[in-house]
């Protein structure tokens, strides 16, 4: 093999350096765009998952405020039977009216209007003592049943010093009917 002269030395070592610039830039853009489309599609998962989250925030939200209810009302919908749901309501109030010292007398039941979403309307009259009577419409909300007082009408009882007639008008809500049928807004 021959001999290469200075001159050829260096033509080669230029066209080597080129070359290599060449394959660099070349390269190098090609890394650099492959690694833009990653970084793009980073971004994208990070705002995606932020939304996701905020979607998620607002359920946990939901479901908290609905568990501090049901809590508070000691009410589970689950639990509750369409059908015996009135049944259960009026038994529910009969003993709270007992346990708190109201005696219940004739009770009405009949059905509720559908278009306002209850399930029936029950008339009660009873006698007691004004604390006791008012305990009784303290306690209603803590049953644990859909129920609503809609009427109240306390009398003195002329026959029993220190009693009240109490006659309570109370609306049993169908918790089904409340039910959304649209998708929740987020």
């Amino acid at each position: 093999m021959r001999t290469l002269s200075d001159h050829e030395q260096r033509t080669i070592r230029i066209a080597g350096i080129l070359i290599a610039v060449y394959l660099l830039l070349f390269g190098g853009w090609r890394g650099w765009a492959f690694l833009a489309t990653k970084r793009h599609d980073y971004q994208n998962m990070i705002k995606e998952a932020k939304r996701r989250k905020q979607q998620l925030e607002v359920y946990q939200d939901k479901a908290a405020k609905i568990k501090e209810l049901m809590e508070k009302f000691h009410m589970d919908p689950a639990k509750l039977s369409r059908a015996s749901v009135v049944a259960e309501a009026s038994d529910a109030i009969q003993k709270a009216g007992a346990s708190g010292g109201v005696q219940f007398g004739p009770i009405r039941e009949s059905h509720g209007h559908s278009s306002a979403k209850e399930l029936a309307s029950m008339q009660l009259e009873g006698n007691g003592s004004l604390p006791s009577v008012v305990t009784l419409l303290n306690r209603l909300e803590s049953l644990g049943y859909p129920v609503i007082v809609d009427a109240v009408q306390i009398t003195p009882n002329a026959m029993r010093p220190g009693m009240v007639k109490v006659t309570l008008t109370i609306l049993i809500m169908d918790f089904e009917a409340w039910k959304s049928k649209e998708a929740p807004n987020a």
